[in-house]
């Protein structure tokens, strides 16, 4: 057989391959269809439940029996897919309209997962029978093949119902999201029939019949004003909180806080992070108030109780669990879905509009389908009453046949060849009948009883209902208005069984603004060990363990607990901590790494001098490198608003050595590694910007270095050791900047 060798570009096939995959995705598995609100999974879920006989009013069947007969036959994806959107239909604190009624452990609002499929039954919900089921025998919509054309499914279920915006929606396609949250459906009806008798209605039009979401879990939507543009445009955010009530403790002073509904964005593990949030910000200063923190919650609903100290504010610390937990969260809004066969974000009009032309097409076929059944039913019951009236006529040609061709051939054409009549006037009179075959086989098939007279007072009773649907069906579908009434009966129907009252309070809020409370400052100490480790003590407890703290920190600073302090490194960035972040507590106390409590760089050794902001701001300070670089610089230079800043520029290889608050007119002694001293007056240090490099102080020969820096000013000590041996540093001259200096003798 000859081949064919077909040349292309591979970019051209890698993107037809991919954009035939991300077609497929997000039609046949991610996005609902916007006519019954479905996945292909949770439809063929359905409508395999319904044809394995799961109905509302019969037993449960084992979840896994469903989940691989709907395998096996329409959705070969694994079982995981199945089993998933089974649980989501049965768990009434996801959707608004569950759809399919279990039986076993399906899951909590708390984030436990559901049993596995041996263990679970479940059968449908009688909305789901009635509203979503009914009518598949009436060709109300179309069947399609199955993956291996062994079975027929529906290419989409006839949904009486609005269930895109009733249940809502959400997955992941290629490129692309959908996002719909669950309404009320008892609103979403009421919009639905108004749309059905003014089409010309607008967006905020249908907005006075749905409010906004209405979400299973309660809570409160705060931006009303907003939810106009969202369902103009299918986009937007909507900010839910949940519902906090304040309870007083019986027989005590104190309050607690009962959070007894949550933003629908919490379900599951957010409800577990919710509580850590809440357990951190009772560790911290700004929810200290909050003294114990319970779950509660059961079937009858969600119960958080945060017990409060006495004398707290309550409005303090709800405000602060909306700002500072999910208990105020977003719900990301983008209503797409598959229209028309193709994704399209949907504005509330267009998508109650695609969901009344659906209704109409299915009402279209429904009633077509019972006006051509009525019509045949007509033609049988009008051959039967006629075969009444002639009865010993028909009774004498089917006698006399020699078999069931013949008699038909007889009635339906009169052909009366080869049949014994009795008489001539008989033979006449059969060969004027002229009956349908329809007709013809209904007589053929009559039984005797139905000439009883109380049959054929029955027959014409029969025959006169017929006729009056034939007048009702067709005045159906010849008139719109006649269509429009009876959907909105259904539609009436369905709100007066299975609406129920909002559980979402939709109004205008504005943003929590959390007004942080100034505890009254104090005088502490802050001290950091030789390890890194930070904390702050009340100066009593400094006081009473002076000595060893001297002894064991390198850093003791005395502060006021709400100072900023400023620490500068060895590689030349300034960092500015809060005294109030820094653990505050007993003298024993570990601390934190001071490397957790602001940006530190791994490339730094993070201590040179901390300082408190408040000391520097209106001094200045001096600058020392082991470069042997020196200079000033006003310490309004380093108040800034950022944490971490560049305090001073440095030469490649060189370290920042030391920085000093310079209180009054001082001299200071620079000491190398070679044992060089040099006295330098203050002046000799010019006074330049922070990002200046300085100007060289010492002049070091080669691999020397600035070892030590001594600043001799009052209460200061003059004399210090180098090498064993005691050095009078007031004694020493002072010189001119950039010399080398005197050498120690040894």
């Amino acid at each position: 057989m000859a081949q064919e060798i077909i040349q292309t570009e591979y970019s051209e096939i890698m993107q037809k391959s991919y954009i035939d995959y991300a077609m497929s995705v997000i039609v046949a598995r991610a996005l609902p269809d916007v006519r019954d609100g479905l996945k292909p999974v949770q439809r063929r879920t359905l409508y395999d439940m319904y044809e394995l006989g799961t109905r509302y009013d019969k037993p449960y069947r084992k979840s896994a029996r469903i989940v691989g007969d709907t395998m096996g036959k329409f959705h070969p994806h694994g079982d995981s897919s199945i089993y998933g959107a089974l649980v989501v239909m049965a768990q009434d604190f996801k959707m608004g309209l569950p759809l399919v009624d279990g039986h076993g452990n399906f899951g909590s609002i708390e984030g436990d997962g559901a049993a596995a499929m041996r263990y679970t039954e479940a059968r449908l919900q009688k909305i789901t029978q009635e509203a979503f089921l009914a009518d598949l025998d009436k060709d109300v919509v179309d069947f399609v093949p199955n993956f291996d054309e062994t079975e027929k499914e529906p290419a989409v279920l006839p949904a009486r119902i609005p269930n895109l915006l009733v249940n809502g929606s959400d997955g992941i396609a290629v490129g692309m999201a959908t996002s719909i949250p669950p309404h009320n459906l008892g609103e979403v009806i009421d919009a639905t029939i108004a749309l059905i008798k003014d089409s010309s209605l607008t967006d905020e039009e249908l907005m006075k019949y749905v409010k906004g979401p209405d979400f299973p879990t309660g809570g409160i939507v705060v931006n009303k004003d907003e939810l106009a543009e969202i369902y103009r445009t299918g986009t937007g955010r909507i900010r839910i909180r949940g519902k906090v009530e304040v309870e007083k403790v019986p027989r005590s002073e104190r309050q607690r806080l009962v959070v007894t509904e949550i933003p629908y964005t919490m379900i599951g593990m957010g409800i577990g992070k919710f509580l850590n949030d809440c357990a951190a910000l009772a560790d911290s200063k700004a929810g200290s108030d909050i003294s114990d923190i319970s779950n509660q919650s059961s079937k009858e609903g969600i119960r958080i109780v945060l017990e409060l100290r006495k004398g707290a504010d309550p409005a303090y610390i709800e405000k602060l669990l909306y700002k500072k937990t999910r208990l105020e969260d977003t719900f990301g809004v983008n209503m797409l879905a598959v229209a028309d066969g193709r994704p399209e974000t949907l504005s509330l009009h267009r998508l109650l509009e695609a969901h009344i032309d659906f209704q109409f097409e299915i009402a279209t076929r429904k009633y077509r389908n019972l006006l051509d059944s009525e019509m045949k039913k007509k033609e049988i019951q009008e051959g039967l009453i006629r075969a009444v009236d002639v009865i010993d006529l028909i009774i004498e040609i089917l006698r006399g046949s020699k078999d069931r061709k013949m008699a038909k051939e007889c009635l339906v054409a009169g052909r009366t060849e080869g049949i014994k009549f009795k008489t001539q006037k008989s033979r006449n009179a059969a060969a004027k009948l002229h009956f349908t075959e329809a007709q013809a086989d209904a007589i053929m098939e009559m039984k005797l009883y139905r000439l009883i007279g109380l049959e054929l007072d029955t027959l014409e009773a029969d025959y006169g209902k017929t006729l009056k649907n034939i007048e009702t069906y067709s005045d159906i579908l010849n008139n719109y208005s006649s269509m429009a009434r009876v959907i909105i009966r259904e539609l009436e129907g369905y709100k007066k069984e299975y609406a129920h009252p909002r559980l979402t309070e939709i109004t205008n809020k504005d943003a929590v603004v959390l007004e942080v409370r100034k505890a009254e400052a104090f005088p502490c100490v802050f001290l950091m060990d030789r390890f890194g480790y930070a904390r702050t003590v009340d100066e009593s407890v400094y006081e009473k363990n002076k000595e060893a703290a001297d002894s064991e920190n390198r850093v003791v600073l005395h502060c006021m607990s709400d100072a900023k302090l400023v620490i500068y490194t060895d590689v030349g960035r300034q960092h500015i901590l809060k005294a109030e972040d820094v653990p505050h507590g007993k003298f024993r106390d570990k601390g934190t790494p001071i490397d957790n409590l602001c940006n530190y760089d791994s490339k730094e050794e993070l201590y040179i001098e901390v300082l408190p902001l408040t000391d520097i701001v209106n001094m200045k300070l001096m600058f020392v490198t082991e470069g042997g670089y020196i200079k000033q610089v006003e310490g309004s230079e380093f108040d800034v608003a950022k944490r971490t800043v560049a305090a001073t520029k440095l030469d490649d290889g060189d370290r920042l050595l030391s920085v000093h608050l310079v209180h009054f007119r001082t001299t200071m002694v620079l000491h190398t590694a070679n044992n060089y001293l040099l006295r330098l007056d203050e002046d000799d240090a010019p006074l330049q910007k922070k990002n200046a490099r300085g100007v060289k102080g010492i002049a070091l020969g080669e691999g020397d270095k600035v070892e030590n820096v001594w600043y001799l000013e009052e209460g200061a000590p003059t004399e210090v050791t180098i090498d064993e041996k005691t050095v009078s540093l007031n004694r020493l001259k002072i010189a001119l900047r950039g010399g080398k200096g005197t050498k120690l003798r040894r």
